[in-house]
């Protein structure tokens, strides 16, 4: 039965609860006056067991968060087991951010009188340390400056199970319009405990956006003031702290900032987070403050026979549904010839729709695909006025009839748009070019989506179309100016994504890019067509915020800037023509140039993808750079270069969109394989803002792996030592006390010395 009983109490305060102190073993082993239990449950990290033996295993946390104003409760509920056959003894520490005060302690089974204790960051040092230097284990000192929750034993029955609830309330740290929340989690890409986290926020202003650069979250919105998001179900095993922000909504786009500071690049990292209004402006007539115009182009080849054709004119129709009277929109098919429903764009109407209707119902298949020139129609019919140009286009196949040249065809994108039309592909099956898809959306304002054998061509279409409702800010652009109002030369470098996305309902913003200077002020404008009318927005932001903390933020950059470089070797394959072509490094100095900053930025940031995953693998020598560079040559030429079309070629081009528009960290480095199966890199670590990979036993910085042959210590410390506690606790007040947490031996590199903990 479980029992709930509240504790009141201030930090520092010990709440008695109930349940006597079991029976000490043999060793006793005492912080701050009483014994530890056998066995220490750090559910954000792992159980430790004291005495050498089987412990007990932390089998799921179920964690719900709900945040009023800045005030933030926080529900754990902790689910154990025990392996063994015999009963065991467990203690719960639990790291906590500053401030925080318990208000709820619950737990399954009967027993007397336990008690709990919240230590502040200086008497949670003294137990992480004592914990440490007597099991040999570091991992808890990654928690170090933080406050720490340690309840009072509690039995787990033998081969049964524990459940624990322990609810916390603290009050949440603003800069602006930004809150932010921490709940404290390893970094180790070992642990794979599953957390389940929803958090509700309720707020007197508006919420305009919420982001999570640690999790991939799924959110919902029940009202302007309120939203709640949970953690996907594919990220629930993701290590590291889950973080969270939000935006309450100023005038239009809202925005914060977050810093990252790096004297290596002369200044730093930024991120630049903005969001829409919760609730959106129409006009009187019900429709968005900015009409669409969609134009569908639908391949009615031969291959699309059957039931490929039949969804099609499902997503047609559905699409034709989705408009709101008044917008517009055409239709083109093709095959080997390009016919289309009207000369231009029609507004929707009774008329027009019931028109459309029978022209899709009599779409049928045959012939090849002349994708040049369906794509050249649509491009060139001029728009509706005042409404935004959109183009669906649908494609089964490679091209086959008329100008084949995968160049010729990606150069109408580029050269004959002159309505700057956002053309939106989509590739229906594995036999189609997804690099040419992938450029065309990507040159356009627009992305590629990929409907793989078995999946639904209509859903796919519905789901991006429906993505597309509520434009709100389009052909946005961006300056930077000084304090002084004037343009910022040189301020900012290598902003990504280097031209501005349109935003639709929903969407949020999520700019990177290197910052140049100690602590600049600078404005940031973004100026768009903003619901229909023209408008800039300012906002001005003091760098001196910039914090190591923000290790998130120099990572997330390197991982659109590798995806950047791979596209333009992928582009490099259009140039090659259709027979498959070895590029020569030596040969094309551009491919070298390329893959030598890809390698480059994988080693130093700890970003691997399918082409360089083999830097992670045991026995390679980072050093020998030659040896390397020939390796992701060939990667790049065999894979990137070469593959245009097949199941190798739809899993690149998966992993590029999630690269180039990345704003989630990807700890354990997962990607698509050439089989689209998951696939996920763990021997490289990603710890605060450092990367370590793993030699064996030993856990390897990567500004000293990268020089492995000069790679002895200047220094060897034992782990739990005082030399090593007080190492860590210098890396803590910098936010890089994961730095020392792993486990096995750890060589890292400290002001420019070698030091290896063991």
């Amino acid at each position: 039965m479980m029992r709930r009983e509240m504790l009141w109490g201030l930090v520092c305060v010990t709440v008695v609860l109930g349940f006597a102190v079991a029976q000490a073993p043999a060793q006793v082993y005492r912080v701050h006056g009483r014994p530890l239990a056998e066995n220490v449950v750090v559910p954000q990290s792992r159980a430790f067991a004291l005495t050498g033996k089987n412990t007990v295993q932390i089998t799921g946390v179920d964690v719900v968060v709900k945040i009023i104003e800045q005030s933030a409760t926080t529900t754990m509920d902790i689910a154990l087991k025990n392996p063994t056959t015999s009963r065991l003894e467990a203690e719960l520490i639990v790291p906590v951010p500053e401030g925080a005060v318990v208000r709820g302690f619950d737990f399954e089974g009967k027993g007397s009188e336990p008690s709990a204790v919240i230590l502040p960051k200086d008497e949670a040092k003294n137990t992480y340390n004592a914990i440490v230097a007597r099991i040999k284990d570091p991992a808890l000192l990654e928690f170090l400056g933080y406050n720490l929750i340690r309840s009072s034993v509690f039995p787990v029955d033998a081969n049964g199970t524990q459940k624990i609830r322990l609810v916390y309330e603290h009050l949440l740290g603003a800069e602006g319009d930004r809150v932010d929340y921490v709940l404290p989690r390893t970094e180790s890409v070992d642990y794979v405990v599953p957390w389940n986290v929803s958090v509700q926020i309720t707020s007197k202003r508006p919420i305009a956006t919420l982001y999570s650069p640690s999790h991939k979250m799924e959110t919902t919105r029940t009202d302007k003031n309120v939203v709640t998001a949970r953690v996907a179900k594919d990220a629930r095993t993701q290590p590291g702290p889950f973080m969270l922000s939000y935006l309450v909504e100023r005038n239009g786009v809202t925005a914060s900032l977050l810093a990252y500071p790096d004297m290596k690049v002369n200044g730093g990292y930024f991120l630049l987070l903005a969001g829409l209004p919760a609730e959106l402006p129409k006009n009187i007539d019900g429709t968005p403050a900015i009409k669409r115009e969609v134009i569908l182009v639908l391949d009615r080849s031969g291959s699309m026979n059957g039931e490929k054709l039949e969804q099609a004119r499902e997503a047609a129709l559905q699409v034709l549904a989705g408009l709101a009277p008044g917008e517009a929109f055409n239709i083109i098919v093709y095959n080997e010839s390009v016919g289309s429903f009207s000369p231009a764009p029609v507004v929707k109407d009774d008329r027009t729709v019931a028109a459309a209707r029978d022209y899709i119902k009599a779409i049928r298949s045959t012939g090849g695909t002349n994708i040049h020139d369906a794509l050249l129609e649509a491009l060139r019919q001029k728009p509706t006025a005042g409404m935004l140009p959109m183009v669906l286009f649908l494609t089964d196949g490679l091209p086959t009839v008329g100008q084949t040249s995968e160049v010729a065809i990606r150069n109408v994108a580029m050269k004959a748009n002159p309505y700057k039309r956002r053309v939106f592909t989509f590739g229906v099956g594995v036999d189609v070019n997804t690099p040419l898809l992938d450029r065309i959306a990507s040159e356009t304002r627009a992305c590629a989506t990929y409907v793989l054998p078995k999946e639904d061509v209509e859903v796919k279409v519905a789901r991006v179309f429906k993505r597309l409702s509520g434009p709100v800010l389009a052909d946005a652009t961006l300056e930077v100016q000084s304090a002084e109002g004037k343009p910022a030369l040189g301020a900012v470098q290598e902003i990504l994504p280097d031209r501005l996305p349109d935003l639709y309902e929903g969407d949020q913003l999520v700019l990177l890019g290197k910052y140049v200077g100690a602590a600049p002020r600078l404005t940031f404008l973004v100026k768009g067509n903003y619901l229909g009318r023209q408008r800039t927005f300012r906002f001005t932001f003091n760098f001196d915020t910039a914090t190591t903390r923000n290790a998130f933020v120099p990572r997330l950059w390197a991982s659109r800037k590798i995806g950047v470089l791979v596209e333009a070797i992928r582009q490099l394959g259009a140039e090659a023509g259709t027979r498959p072509t070895t590029i020569d490094a030596k040969a094309d100095p551009r491919l070298k140039e390329l893959v030598d900053e890809i390698v480059r930025l994988s080693t130093e940031f700890g970003i691997l993808t399918e082409y360089t995953a083999f830097l992670a693998r045991e026995g390679t020598d980072l050093a020998d750079q030659p040896k390397l560079l020939a390796e992701a040559v060939r990667n790049f030429d065999s894979r990137a270069v070469r593959v245009r079309s097949g199941w190798g070629a739809v899993n690149q081009s998966v992993n590029l969109a999630f690269q180039q528009g990345q704003y989630t960290l990807n700890r354990q480095n997962t990607f698509f394989d050439q089989k689209m199966n998951r696939v996920s890199v763990t021997s490289v670590q990603q710890v605060n803002d450092r990367t370590f990979y793993r030699r064996g036993n030993r856990w390897v910085d990567s500004r000293i792996v990268s020089n492995e042959a000069d790679a002895k210590p200047d220094r060897v410390i034992s782990i739990g030592s005082e030399e090593f506690l007080k190492l860590a606790e210098r890396l803590s007040e910098e936010g890089r006390a994961g730095s020392v947490s792993l486990e096995g031996e750890i060589m890292l590199e400290v002001d420019g010395a070698k030091i290896l903990a063991k």
